[in-house]
């Protein structure tokens, strides 16, 4: 079972938990253990095997009652209490609470006055009209819940890049243990570092598809077998993505790895320069006629066509062939080029470690220096900061750097922009953090152009240094607010603002697209996790990725900076 369907039970636990109006801190506690399970970059399961129920416990926000749920599930299959729980409610009912824009008790009214249990009756009835006689239920709430369930539509078969990495690699590291696998690469839109993930497609060399095609169709991961043939077999794993399999023989696996790589219209420009010098390209080799002329090697593929090699995340047509050509493709960013993390959250609001923890972890990393960046007092729900809070945890930042050798400690914040623009925290306090974040956290559905001229205001205080996830997304859950991106770069520019790329796998925001025009402005921007915890710190890679289809380079990304040029950069403002 993966870590992300032990999560689940303890979310739905949580929705179901708060549905019964049950006590608060409960709640908390099983939201807390299934963000952290989420999260977790150790299989649960070999945990528990070798450090038993104890071993659960030590991990960060597991506490005895969760750690026991865990074993009944590893031991027996189910969690009692999450089925008693389940039993009450009507089948299929929190599929239509996580409806964006719903809500439990919406969901639940619906249900007992229609028998509404699924997306589609519900649309129905919101299309029919019949939604607006019910109390509360006005125009804009029934245009929210369909705005929702559109939502939902859209990402439907669509995953986040970090599960489907996660699925990948165990498939991955399963068909290395076979002699016969000589060579093996994850292909698709997960190689090409996209935000969500149809399928998995999986390359292998071999001179034995029999036992690999055995092996594949028999993981633990595997829930169905769709088609298992020589050198192809499909099947469905237990989280419901595709996951395709290929072998190829070794002459062919530059041209295979090239077509499987895509994107789509990438490929039929590699095919329209074939036709053009009268060969063909496809995933078995470059042919002049009948004679194979080339392909073992996706170096090999580029070059016969004249273009420097094309790394997979540019290949999205977005110019990367005019600039192969001239050979002027950039040496993008890579993850060992981060020298430090520049957005994190501890346990003086909503993070799940201190801030000594989150700084030896960071070390382990290699990292040179991190900022402890918590969330200021207008966001309750993460039990913000007030003023007096801050200039404490300042100090707090300040003491645990003088413990910890080898990492430089930066005392931020991620300070909230109030509707009107405004810091909610004052200039005399902002002047004391080595590093001020300033984000969106409220007031989401302000108007387009109320919401622009809210957050260039708030670039426009001198102490501000990054803006951080600048459209507020969650990706297949929460769509961006309604905001001017062009004038917010303009005014970044302005103003010596860098852009974040949140790096985590629901956010991934800035977009790539967004990336790539906001290095032809000249902005600098940050790669930054956004960390909750210290597994967390390690999301880092995710936000390289969507930094690399921007076309962004090490020159672009000011946590590759040492220290000294870092610092010089962040209060050039002031």
């Amino acid at each position: 079972m993966e870590n992300n369907e032990f999560a689940k039970i303890f979310w739905d636990i949580a929705d179901f938990l708060e549905l019964k109006q049950d006590n608060i801190f409960k709640i908390r506690a099983y939201r807390k253990a299934a963000q952290v399970l989420g999260s977790l970059d150790q299989d649960l399961e070999d945990i528990y095997r070798s450090g038993g129920i104890k071993g659960l416990e030590e991990i960060p926000g597991i506490g005895q009652h969760i750690a026991e749920k865990i074993e009944e599930q590893i031991k027996t299959g189910h969690v009692s209490a999450y089925q008693k729980l389940a039993k009450e409610f009507p089948k299929g009912f929190l599929e239509i609470i996580n409806i964006p824009g719903l809500g439990p008790k919406t969901a639940l009214l619906l249900h007992k006055k229609f028998k509404a249990d699924t997306p589609a009756k519900i649309e129905k009835l919101a299309k029919s009209g019949q939604l607006e006689k019910l109390p509360g239920m006005g125009a804009k709430k029934i245009a929210n819940i369909l705005r929702g369930i559109n939502l939902k539509k859209a990402s439907h078969g669509r995953f986040l890049l970090d599960d489907a990495t996660a699925h990948a690699e165990l498939i991955v590291d399963e068909l290395k243990t076979l002699p016969a696998v000589k060579r093996i690469l994850p292909c698709g839109s997960l190689r090409r570092g996209q935000e969500t993930i149809g399928d998995i497609d999986i390359l292998v060399i071999s001179n034995d598809p029999g036992k690999v095609m055995n092996k594949f169709a028999t993981l633990p991961a595997v829930q169905n077998i769709l088609a298992k043939g020589e050198t192809k077999s499909s099947v469905i794993l237990r989280n419901g993505m595709q996951a395709d399999l290929r072998v190829v023989p070794e002459r062919s696996f530059g041209t295979a790895a090239h077509y499987f790589t895509g994107s789509k219209q990438h490929n039929i420009t590699i095919r329209q320069l074939a036709q053009k010098k009268g060969w063909k390209v496809s995933e078995y080799g470059i042919f002049k006629g009948n004679k194979y002329i080339g392909g073992k090697s996706e170096e090999e593929v580029f070059a016969k066509f004249g273009l420097q090699y094309i790394p997979p995340e540019l290949r999205e047509m977005r110019g990367e062939f005019e600039a192969a050509a001239k050979h002027e493709l950039p040496v993008l960013v890579e993850l060992s080029d981060i020298k430090g993390d520049l957005h994190m959250h501890t346990t003086a609001t909503d993070g799940h470690n201190t801030i000594e923890e989150m700084a030896l972890a960071a070390k382990k990393l290699g990292y040179e220096y991190i900022a402890i960046t918590d969330h200021t007092i207008s966001t309750r729900v993460a039990g913000g900061l007030n003023a007096k809070e801050t200039l404490d945890n300042i100090n707090k930042i300040k003491a645990a750097a003088k413990k910890i050798a080898g990492i430089k400690l930066l005392a931020g914040a991620e300070v909230d922009i109030l509707p009107d623009g405004q810091l909610d925290l004052p200039d005399e306090i902002l002047k004391l953090l080595d590093i001020v974040l300033v984000a969106v956290h409220s007031n989401f559905k302000m108007p387009r152009d109320k919401m622009t001229a809210r957050v260039i205001k708030a670039l426009s205080n001198k102490y501000a240094c990054i803006l951080t996830h600048p459209t507020g997304r969650l990706i297949n859950e929460r769509e961006p607010y309604a905001i001017d991106l062009e004038a917010i770069l303009q005014a970044a520019k302005e103003n010596n603002i860098i852009i974040e790329i949140n790096a985590h796998p629901k956010r991934l925001d800035l977009t790539d697209v967004y990336c790539l025009r906001a290095k032809k402005l000249g902005i600098k921007l940050a790669i930054n996790t956004d960390a909750h915890s210290v597994d967390q710190l390690g999301l880092m890679k995710y936000g390289v990725l969507t930094a690399r289809r921007g076309w962004l380079e090490k020159k672009d990304v000011v946590n590759t900076l040492p220290l000294d040029k870092l610092l010089k950069l962040l209060y050039a403002k002031r």
